[in-house]
């Protein structure tokens, strides 16, 4: 690691560069670290103990306990999980090449090569004081060490260790998964370097993608401190009103602004075991006797525990997945009978009320506020969570910013506990609270005696929280976030309409934003990015193509082409398709540079809408795919010709090589519709070119796609000019569709599949025209869209549309 004790200070903050970094302890956790630091490209090693004893498969071997392959089992297992877990902790199976592997005894000395040295072993205090004895016996002043533990006192572990090691020291808390969620709590001790202290949060949000709050070293820090009080009420209320655990997952999911996971789906998730150690941690740890008494355990919940009942790894929990008569089927645990039931939802008007609420602060009125069962339950919950979250501060975080962060970040709520109390009205919910003989705490108190209404506030340019001592401090916001939400309030937006908008993100560089229904791509966006490159090449420096909601773009409206082909309007249609190939053309040939900003699902048109661009800044999650043939169809918009293009980039037409197996590889992963699951993997796919940038931080994409922008610009920047593509022809034609025929035949495809495959053999072969064929995008674009309407009217693709559209699944017919 580069430390520079006297500087460079960037902003105030000291620059820390890990090159090299060590996890002790390859257990789940341990090992996932590992993974999403080799995902950030740092080299890790992983350790942990020496087995005391062989495997069976040792044995068998001939091996002892003194081979190498033997005393580095643990952390190669570890290793090797991560090919096989699922979703994957890392971004492609070469990630974990970075990962090397060793044990505890033979390299110890390790440690003194690395830059940062993360413990991740039993939580046991007594333990974790022995390793670092260990460790400052080999550390090299200037690494950074850390503890991920989830609630052992950080000051503690170093008990002992010289006051130059203490300063290095600090809790790194990640959570599980580590390169899905995105809470990193640091917990510095009073004796560690605060210029660290910072220098790590800078790093953890630039390279390792987190959201970073800095937590108190108090029992189980922020999120879970607050998350396992949340957890408790409701499974104690649960069991205090006659409810099964489904009925109250459906009030404490998305109804509430939670994950769909909700309750108990959630803590089968974590593991049940996980939870208990959590919840007698903080019993064990906190003084007030109220406070213990809501962290007690209940009876249920460690019978289960000692029958093994641990959740989603065990394979029962509070859910258990059987076979049956209707084939796979959940059931749940009645907690009065102990037995496993069917599932069934709760019923109630304030449900229903929620789901058609037209925002957040609708739906959580109209849940919490209602006299029926799920809205009583949902006001009990919420509000025990507020006045509990309220109580602590300032015990477990100075501010109100960094409760709510650490609650969206670590438990993937829609709002915080302080912003949930603003969507509610403080001044409502406060009257209703103290009616029924709650106590406020003195933050909540302090802030209506103010006059103010809200804890949070805005103004033109800031946020604004409430902070203890009356009064609103702005809340910082990183140099890298670009938020489109706030810009459109300032009036930044240059042109607008239904489906998008074009807006002015500085530095005269435009952000083309779509905000269709699941950003699906229609005529109203079809128009805004001609709008947007006529703008832009008169105005600005260049395009960014990005937006900020839950996904990029799941493709082009499917509704609008089911309907139309059904209706058999193909005037309607075929001037859809053309004037979105145009769209396409016009961002590739414009004379300004353009570059997308895709993000988690990016299908279909959304894959169109980045290809043609000059650069793609990616999300390092990214899960991106031609996936036209799940719906009977095929990309309509030039991604086989954009595909052709890529695969072909670097071929020269002159030269008599063979470009079969170039198409080959498009034909595959646009007829099996194969989807990245990550940037690092849609590069396989040629879906990102290696001069495209991957941004692990989603809050800075939009800031690294602006200075990719910027760059071009800056290089003098000229347009592509446009290309004669030679193509394989009649005879790649033949040979395309006889794999696929194979395929058939083995019953892998069905009679429909084959039809597909068929007619995108003909698009990327370029039609029957003699091998080595030099032409033009146009006649690619025009065959495409050919097959593209004629598979639109055949009556299985359309079953295959309308499946999609109602079951949110693909139908094989």
């Amino acid at each position: 690691m580069t430390i520079h004790s006297t500087g460079p200070l960037r902003g105030g903050v000291l620059l820390v560069r890990i090159k090299k970094a060590a996890v002790i302890g390859a257990g789940v956790m341990g090992a996932s670290i590992a993974g999403h630091l080799a995902n950030a490209g740092i080299r890790t090693v992983l350790l942990d103990i020496v087995p005391k004893e062989l495997t069976e498969k040792e044995k068998a071997k001939g091996l002892t306990l003194n081979d190498k392959v033997v005393r580095n089992r643990i952390a190669r297992n570890g290793k090797e999980r991560l090919y096989k877990e699922k979703p994957s902790p890392i971004f492609h199976k070469k990630t974990a090449d970075l990962i090397e592997v060793g044990n505890l005894e033979d390299d110890l000395e390790k440690l003194g090569e690395v830059d940062w040295i993360i413990e991740a072993i039993i939580e046991n205090l007594k333990i974790k004081q022995g390793l670092f004895e260990k460790v400052e016996n080999v550390w090299k002043p200037g690494t950074l060490v850390s503890s991920n533990t989830s609630g052992i006192s950080i000051h503690d572990m170093v008990e002992g260790r010289s006051a130059e090691f203490r300063s290095h020291f600090m809790g790194t808390h990640f959570f599980n998964p580590p390169r899905y969620m995105k809470l990193l709590e640091i917990i510095p001790t009073k004796d560690t370097d605060e210029r660290f202290v910072n220098g790590m949060k800078a790093f953890a949000e630039s390279v390792l993608g987190k959201g970073v709050v800095n937590a108190k070293d108090t029992p189980n820090f922020i999120a879970n401190r607050i998350g396992v009080y949340g957890l408790q009420i409701t499974f104690q209320k649960m069991l205090r009103d006659g409810l099964g655990p489904d009925e109250v997952d459906s009030i404490t999911g998305r109804a509430m602004g939670r994950p769909k996971s909700a309750t108990f789906r959630t803590l089968d998730l974590v593991g049940l075991d996980t939870f208990v150690h959590v919840s007698d941690n903080v019993r064990e740890n906190v003084q007030d006797p109220n406070e213990k008494k809501v962290f007690e355990v209940p009876e249920l919940l460690r019978e289960m525990v000692e029958k093994g009942q641990l959740g989603a790894k065990s394979g029962e929990g509070f859910f258990k997945k059987v076979k049956s008569d209707k084939g796979k089927e959940i059931l749940v645990l009645d907690p009065k009978t102990k037995e496993y039931r069917s599932r069934k939802k709760l019923k109630a008007p304030s449900l229903e009320m929620a789901k058609r609420a037209k925002s957040m602060k609708e739906q959580l009125r109209a849940l919490v506020y209602a006299d029926d069962t799920a809205g009583r339950f949902a006001w009990y919950i919420a509000k025990k969570v507020l006045l509990y979250s309220a109580e602590r501060i300032p015990e477990i975080a100075d501010d109100i910013v960094s409760v709510d962060q650490a609650m969206r970040w670590g438990f993937n709520w829609d709002l915080g506990p302080f912003e949930f109390w603003d969507a509610i009205g403080v001044e409502k919910s406060v009257a209703r609270m103290k009616e029924e003989g709650e106590t406020i705490p003195p933050l909540v108190e302090e802030l209506l005696a103010s006059g103010s209404k809200s804890f949070y506030k805005k103004t033109e340019d800031a946020s604004k929280a409430f902070h203890i001592g009356g009064h609103y401090q702005t809340v910082d916001e990183h140099p890298k976030t670009i938020d489109l939400a706030r810009l459109k309030e300032q009036g930044r937006v240059i042109r607008s309409n239904k489906g998008a908008s074009l807006i002015d993100i500085g530095d005269d560089v435009a952000c083309l934003e779509f905000h269709s229904p699941k950003n699906a791509i229609a005529a109203d966006i079809i128009q805004m990015i001609h709008t947007s490159v006529k703008e832009v090449s008169a105005n600005y420096r260049g395009l960014v193509i990005g937006n900020q909601g839950a996904n990029f773009c799941v493709g082009a409206n499917l509704m609008f082409i089911l309907m139309e082909a059904q209706d058999q309007n193909w005037p309607e249609l075929d001037l859809m398709v053309r004037q979105f190939q145009k769209a396409m053309g016009s961002l590739r040939y414009v004379d300004k540079p353009v570059v997308a900003a895709p993000f988690n699902m990016t299908l279909g048109g959304g894959v169109e809408a980045s290809l043609p661009c000059d650069r793609i800044q990616a999300s390092s999650e990214l899960y991106m795919g031609l996936v036209e043939t799940g719906v009977g169809l095929i990309p309509g918009g030039g991604g086989n010709k954009e595909m052709l293009l890529r695969w072909m980039d670097g071929v020269d037409p002159k030269e008599r090589i063979s470009l079969q197996p170039l198409v080959n590889h498009v034909f595959e992963t646009i007829a099996m519709a194969k989807v990245s699951t990550s940037a690092v993997e849609a590069r396989d796919y040629k879906f990102l070119r290696r001069e495209d940038g991957i941004t692990m931080n989603a809050d800075h994409l939009l800031y690294d796609a602006k200075q990719q922008v910027l760059a071009l610009d800056a290089s003098g920047y000229q347009p592509p000019q446009p290309k004669k593509i030679p193509v394989v022809g009649e005879t790649g034609y033949n040979t395309l569709r006889l794999g696929a025929y194979g395929m058939l035949q083995s019953g892998y495809i069905s009679e429909h599949d084959y039809k597909i495959a068929g007619k995108l053999a003909y698009v990327l072969a370029g039609g029957e025209v003699p091998e080595g064929t030099l032409v033009d995008e146009q006649y690619l674009l025009d065959i495409e869209r050919e097959a593209f309407l004629s598979l639109a009217g055949e009556p299985k693709s359309q079953q295959r549309m309308q499946h999609m559209l109602t079951k949110n699944k693909p139908l094989r017919n």
